[in-house]
């Protein structure tokens, strides 16, 4: 089958013929139908988020079942999946609930036979073990999610990480109840997410801030209230003064920049919290003084939207069926697992909400 291979940081990757191991008895091949480029990946091919090369990259796919394993019970041959991060079932974090941030992930070891190999030599994965970027997906029989049959995939597929992120950090990580404010800092597909998030949840503003008009206009088309180009204003001030001149209750940084996440906080009124979703490179260092956190406001990260996989992204596509939850006018483009570099460029100059590798295009 063909994948994406990440030869190392700064290089372009290359389509290769590479080889996928049978599914062990937990384990279950995904025939790839659709997978997301999102921003984390870039961050690798960057060198702010190290992964060994080779490696096949790629955490938001979704496709249908191929093969299953002696012992999965959980999903058969010709069942709709999302790729999702797996959890064990059985840590403190899983049995109370927070399968995010499971610390017994299964999966093989570092010295067991490689899930895919390209000429001979192990093919790594970064964090998730999904391995989005190929034709094919071999995975942990909890690393996946059933969904409807009616489902397109191409939108699932977004479901598995920028959707579940932003929304999650808004409805999971951060619990904002209805008739608060919020503030939603970068407007990409996670950005989005979170401003539909703060609609369903019945929040009284969303305001979302960005530095482009255009992305301000898609913005409103999701659900924000009010908007701030913090290219020519002051993003806080006008956070503050959309917000009664006292700041918001709760604010997003869905971008992963250190100035940013400092806004983030800075909008706060007394008691409020900011949560962090984008990735700040881990050579930034966050500065926080007494001022900036008196009145006793929060920070806190935020992990694939504290969500819990098997409940929250069936929720999720039962909006979407419903009409309520907006995906396919998120997605930008649409390519072939050719275009892939194509799409990381274009992805630079951060105009584009989510483009799609379509698999069998």
């Amino acid at each position: 089958m063909k994948a994406a291979v990440f030869h190392g940081v700064h290089q372009p990757l290359t389509i290769e013929d590479i080889d996928v191991d049978e599914p062990r008895d937990y384990e279950v091949l995904v025939r790839t139908a659709a997978a997301g480029v999102c921003h984390s990946e870039l961050h690798m091919i960057e060198g702010h988020s190290p992964v060994p090369p080779p490696a096949v990259l790629g955490h938001e796919s979704a496709g249908v079942v191929e093969r299953v394993g002696s012992r999965v019970s959980y999903v058969r041959p010709g069942d709709h999946v999302i790729a999702r991060g797996t959890f064990c079932g059985h840590c403190e974090m899983c049995l109370t609930g927070h399968l995010n941030v499971c610390t017994s992930r299964p999966g093989r070891a570092s010295d067991d036979a490689p899930v895919m190999s390209w000429n001979g030599q192990r093919l790594n994965q970064w964090g998730s073990n999904i391995f989005g970027w190929s034709e094919q997906m071999l995975l942990h029989e909890n690393g996946v999610v059933k969904i409807s049959p009616e489902m397109p995939l191409d939108a699932a597929a977004l479901l598995g990480c920028a959707v579940i992120t932003g929304f999650g950090a808004v409805m999971r990580t951060a619990q904002v109840e209805a008739g608060t404010s919020i503030a939603v800092f970068g407007c990409g597909g996670i950005g989005l997410s979170a401003i539909q998030g703060g609609l369903v949840s019945g929040c009284q503003r969303v305001i979302a801030v960005d530095l482009l008009d255009s992305k301000l206009e898609v913005a409103r088309e999701f659900g924000a209230t009010h908007t701030v180009n913090a290219s020519n204003e002051d993003p806080v001030d006008a956070i503050r003064a959309i917000a009664d001149g006292e700041g918001v209750h709760y604010s997003f940084d869905a971008i992963g920049l250190a100035t940013v996440a400092m806004q983030a906080l800075d909008c706060l009124r007394p008691q409020g919290t900011a949560t962090l979703i984008g990735v700040i490179p881990e050579e930034t260092p966050l500065t926080f003084g007494w001022r900036r956190l008196g009145g006793e406001k929060r920070i806190q990260g935020c992990m694939m939207g504290s969500n819990r996989f098997r409940m929250d992204l069936p929720m999720l596509v039962d909006l979407y069926m419903q009409g309520r939850l907006k995906l396919d006018e998120m997605i930008t483009t649409r390519g072939s697992l050719e275009d892939v570099n194509d799409f990381l460029e274009i992805m630079k100059g951060g105009a584009v909400t989510r483009q799609v590798m379509m698999m069998d295009s």
